[in-house]
């Protein structure tokens, strides 16, 4: 059966899949682009970069495509709401946020007509961003790459949180892997779409360097662990030589703040630099966030074949129950 349209606030997205945001510099223009195009959701990663940097890979997305282009900013960062505020200026169509929580972004959004899509993890927050005016939630579990907000699988952590949201569309987050998944999560789970981000890493249109790619093709089950970020966090990543050193109690952290970019930071390692260096080919000295079922994607696809056989597999097994 052919899969249903996605519609958060004014827009309607022809595939329920959004891409996540993933910062620094993994999700840019560059991928969001052929997936905004293929019908889905693209999303910019804005944590991390400059404003100004922000604001032309936005403008350079919406330039491109007429499809739905988000942005994704953290919460945990210093500057959010000038990042929030210069997304808007910029032209995105809507905003995702996690890493935290936020009650003053939903008065922005209402001010500029702009959807607000809050990433959760609990049911009381889910219960909260509804009431606040979200435009969509995004349940993120245990599975997903980067910053974990729970400890609890998706298909345990969803239906708790489908029970308490009636309102707007929810989205499954966390380990979603095949059209297979998304078909599972809308079917039997009741969700509205899926975010999917690991799997975009292995895009050719991915902007990270082949190192990073690599890295994703070549880590097995025992090489993806769970580690503490500055941010105050647990995330997920595969095991790098620099998570080898830090977990062998080698002094990892900067000498000075060079970039002064969240609200809470353990300087226990500059999270900034280590995302850019894997980014930019250093994998041996950066961080590399996945998510849980890394491990079973096998080959690098553009982004168009990624999405041809989501909606194959998902459309082949997908029942809508009414």
């Amino acid at each position: 059966m052919k899969l249903p349209e996605l519609k958060i606030g004014s827009f309607t997205a022809r595939i329920p899949l959004i891409q996540g945001g993933m910062s620094v510099r993994v999700s840019t223009s560059a991928l969001a682009i052929p997936v905004a195009a293929c019908g889905g959701i693209g999303t910019i990663g804005g944590s991390g970069i400059p404003v100004p940097e922000l604001q032309e890979d936005i403008r350079k997305a919406k330039s491109a495509t007429d499809g739905i282009i988000a942005v994704n900013i953290m919460y945990a960062m210093k500057n959010f709401h000038e990042l929030v505020m210069a997304s808007i200026e910029a032209g995105v169509d809507m905003i995702i946020t996690g890493a935290g929580f936020s009650r003053d972004i939903f008065k922005i959004g209402k001010q500029y007509n702009t959807p607000i899509v809050s990433i959760v993890s609990s049911p009381s927050f889910a219960r909260l961003a509804e009431k606040l005016g979200a435009a969509a939630i995004v349940v993120e579990a245990a599975e997903a790459g980067g910053h974990l907000g729970t400890d609890k699988p998706l298909r345990e952590i969803f239906p708790m949180i489908r029970k308490v949201v009636s309102k707007v569309p929810l989205i499954a987050a966390g380990g979603v892997t095949n059209g297979f998944d998304m078909a599972e999560m809308m079917d039997k789970y009741g969700a509205d779409g899926v975010q999917i981000a690991s799997r975009f890493v292995l895009s050719e249109e991915c902007s990270v360097s082949q190192e990073f790619k690599e890295t994703y093709l070549k880590a097995q089950k025992e090489d993806i662990i769970n580690v503490q970020s500055p941010v105050g966090m647990t995330g997920r990543a595969i095991k790098t030589d620099f998570i080898r050193r830090m977990q062998a109690g080698e002094d990892v952290s900067p000498e000075k703040c060079k970039f002064k970019c969240l609200k809470k930071c353990s300087y226990k390692y500059c999270i900034n630099d280590r995302l850019v260096a894997s980014c930019e080919g250093d994998v041996d000295n950066g961080l590399v966030f996945c998510g849980a079922n890394t491990y079973k994607m096998t080959e690098i696809l553009p982004v168009k074949e990624i999405f041809r056989r989501f909606v194959r597999d998902a459309e082949s097994v997908y029942q809508e129950n009414e």
